[in-house]
């Protein structure tokens, strides 16, 4: 479903790296690797279409990804450093025009259920500005449960979560691959996941 031919990402017109190549099917978990610097966010965001690759080719589902296409993102879900919350509206607010943006549906009994393990129950009316960084992340997991996309990109996912926090992103992974989700991950700390899918590693700065 999600194809790399050769591709290179460059940065300032200096090549990170070139000559990627990948396949990634239903139920594939590919682990990106490599010290900072490397190119890890950079692939990431050239996979989820919010930048142009130097070189090569990458399809999904047999298209050519291209920026800002929408019905391309509508199956993907990118998740950066960044929680990419508005400071000002509540964790409802957010949450609703985040998944609206991408085309999914909005459900307020289905976000309660969702918000609840994170530790984030009481807080939906909350405004973003008022939680901590670990709450933030959570209310972005939060969306990467809720949208529905068959491809989640996730850059650095456990960032500012507790050992509960992490062991339940591990567990909603695992479903994702199980009921046939792809993922592509940069993430400096173990995953956690135990899927028994297929697992790739990709290493860049090698």
């Amino acid at each position: 479903m999600l194809e790399l031919k050769d591709v290179a990402v460059a940065r300032s017109e200096r090549i990170l790296f070139d000559g990627l190549s990948l396949s990634l099917g239903p139920g594939d978990l590919a682990t990106v690797v490599g010290p900072n610097g490397a190119g890890k966010t950079s692939l990431l965001r050239v996979v989820a279409g919010l930048s142009r690759a130097h070189a090569g080719q990458l399809h999904w589902r047999g298209r050519a990804i291209d920026e800002g296409d929408p019905v391309y993102g509508r199956e993907r879900l990118y998740l950066g450093h960044q929680p990419g919350l508005k400071a000002d509206l509540s964790v409802t607010e957010n949450l609703r025009f985040l998944l609206q943006l991408q085309g999914a549906g909005f459900d307020a009994s289905t976000l309660a259920a969702c918000l609840a393990p994170l530790g984030l129950a009481g807080a939906e009316q909350r405004p973003v500005r008022a939680l901590s960084a670990g709450q933030r992340r959570r209310v972005a997991l939060a969306r990467m449960r809720l949208s529905g996309c068959l491809l989640w990109l996730l850059d650095e996912p456990l960032t500012n979560l507790d050992i509960d926090g992490q062991a339940l992103v591990a567990g909603w992974l695992d479903e994702h691959l199980a009921a046939g989700g792809l993922a592509m991950v940069a993430s400096h700390a173990p995953l956690g996941a135990r899927h028994a899918g297929r697992r790739l590693q990709v290493e860049l700065g090698g």
